[in-house]
């Protein structure tokens, strides 16, 4: 070989040297860039991942707010409407003390009047959710019944419920008013011999 391809080598394998050489501290700044944004890739990941957290969470707090805020809307809304038909109670009382009492032709009108009046009222008040309760014939309940009187008799099962003094009214499950009545006892043996 001559000195010029001797030379010709050296500076081709210099130039592939240092060629590597920077081709080697090239791949070594593109391998840290990578190592460095995969690592800004895993922290922002990680990041995203607790947003997305942190939102889910709050959403549900706010549909937990909602239907809390709803409930006692229509809870206040219940308790209200409960009110004014308790007001009304005493009324339709009224009135049905009133139709009883004049049963004479003379007040046909105004009974007729009344009647249609007290109706309506009645109509109203179902309408909003109340339920009246006339029990008669049926068996005492305590929580939706008020006993004034007993009456001892054999005719009746024990607990029969004889005559409603005044009806009871219901709102969605609460007692706005227990019926007022008289109950059926059979005669206790002791009640027997007093009466012979």
């Amino acid at each position: 070989m001559s000195d010029k391809e001797v030379k010709g080598n050296l500076n081709v394998n210099k130039d592939e040297n240092g060629a590597s050489a920077e081709q080697s501290a090239e791949a070594q700044a593109v391998a840290a860039d990578s190592v460095k944004a995969d690592a800004e890739m895993a922290k922002l990941t990680a990041d995203l991942g607790e947003l997305r957290q942190t939102l889910q969470r709050r959403q549900a707090d706010f549909e937990n707010y909602r239907k809390r805020v709803e409930k006692e809307r229509f809870e206040d809304s219940k308790r209200a409407t409960a009110r004014v038909i308790e007001g009304l109670i005493p009324v339709i009382d009224g009135f049905e003390h009133a139709l009883a009492a004049h049963r004479e032709a003379e007040y046909d009108s105004y009974r007729k009047g009344f009647e249609l009046i007290y109706k309506q009222l009645l109509e109203s008040i179902t309408k909003l959710g109340a339920e009246r309760l006339d029990p008669a014939g049926k068996s005492f309940d305590p929580h939706l019944h008020q006993a004034v009187d007993r009456a001892e008799t054999s005719d009746h099962k024990e607990g029969t419920i004889l005559q409603v003094f005044q009806p009871g009214y219901v709102f969605h499950g609460r007692v706005l008013r227990p019926a007022m009545v008289r109950v059926a006892v059979h005669p206790s043996p002791a009640s027997k011999e007093a009466a012979n």
